[in-house]
């Protein structure tokens, strides 16, 4: 029963990965550079409720709003300091941006949140659905619900809406969308806000998970974005999700049989382990 409980976490933690990985997907395949910004606008994203919640008390639903929306804002300026200017030149200019802009913003919190430790409230604090033996927490059918209903909805956004489909068709060939009459540096600037607003949504899930935030903790929590999105293939918004989501249940499974400490271990090994035999990921094309 033990494992089972373990194993109901780790598809709640996975969750929240799979949506760090949904935003780093949308943001690779419209941009089509990898960035070493997103751990740290996973981080503002957690910031950001957690001062709404001093601000305005403790309501999830607007708290969320509110860290897409910073999520977003900080995408438009890394958006034009490290990807607009350089579309069109090597790929390891907005690739060294990218790390300056982290260093940036990691320095910003700090100097502005201040570097200890703070405090998020328990939402849903001890209530939970008993199944036999099993007790499964309000609050991660809460988390699960929230990633199904956002993955849904980029779905019938990039399908249904003109806007997606000027987004996809970037994300195949810039080019061969430019020569249609597509503004490739307004498209790769809207994928480029809503992969940012997805991570500082996954920030404020995993803020609230863990009850704490903290300024450096963007620093892992981009490594598991990227990795679940290696993990998928990369570009794959399906497939980045369900690496999430399996990245999370090898860790709980994992510290379950062994120790806490080597949570981070499992998830790298497991990545290590599929591009071993698979070098393009789980859903990958050969040649991404």
């Amino acid at each position: 029963m033990y494992l089972l409980e373990q194993l109901i976490n780790g598809i709640c933690q996975g969750s929240i990965y799979a949506l760090m990985a949904i935003g780093y997907a949308v943001i690779y395949g419209v941009v089509g550079l990898v960035t070493f910004t997103y751990g740290e606008i996973i981080m503002m994203g957690s910031f950001s409720a957690f001062y709404y919640f001093i601000l305005f008390g403790d309501n999830l639903f607007f708290a969320l709003i509110a860290g897409f929306i910073t999520a977003a804002v900080v995408g438009i300026v890394v958006h034009k300091v490290c990807y607009q200017r350089f579309l069109d030149a090597p790929r390891y200019i907005s690739l060294i941006c990218t790390i300056g802009m982290s260093m940036f913003l990691k320095n910003f919190a700090t100097i502005v949140f201040g570097s200890e430790m703070k405090g998020m409230p328990s939402f849903l604090s001890g209530k939970f659905i008993e199944i036999g033996t099993i007790r499964v927490g309000y609050l991660q059918l809460l988390i699960i619900g929230i990633v199904i209903l956002l993955s849904l909805l980029l779905t019938l956004y990039l399908k249904k809406t003109r806007m997606g489909m000027k987004l996809r068709a970037v994300s195949q060939d810039k080019k061969a969308a430019a020569l249609v009459g597509i503004n490739v540096k307004t498209t790769t600037l809207i994928g480029n806000c809503i992969g940012c607003g997805l991570g500082g949504v996954a920030g404020i899930l995993l803020g609230v998970y863990y009850n704490s935030v903290l300024p450096t903790m963007g620093g892992m929590a981009g490594l598991k974005a990227f990795s679940s999105m290696v993990l998928g293939g990369l570009g794959s918004i399906g497939g980045s999700a369900i690496g999430g989501v399996l990245i999370g249940v090898v860790e709980n499974l994992g510290i379950a049989l062994t120790s806490s400490g080597l949570r981070d271990v499992f998830a790298f090994l497991l990545l290590v382990l599929v591009l071993v035999i698979r070098p393009q990921g789980l859903f990958g094309k050969k040649g991404n």
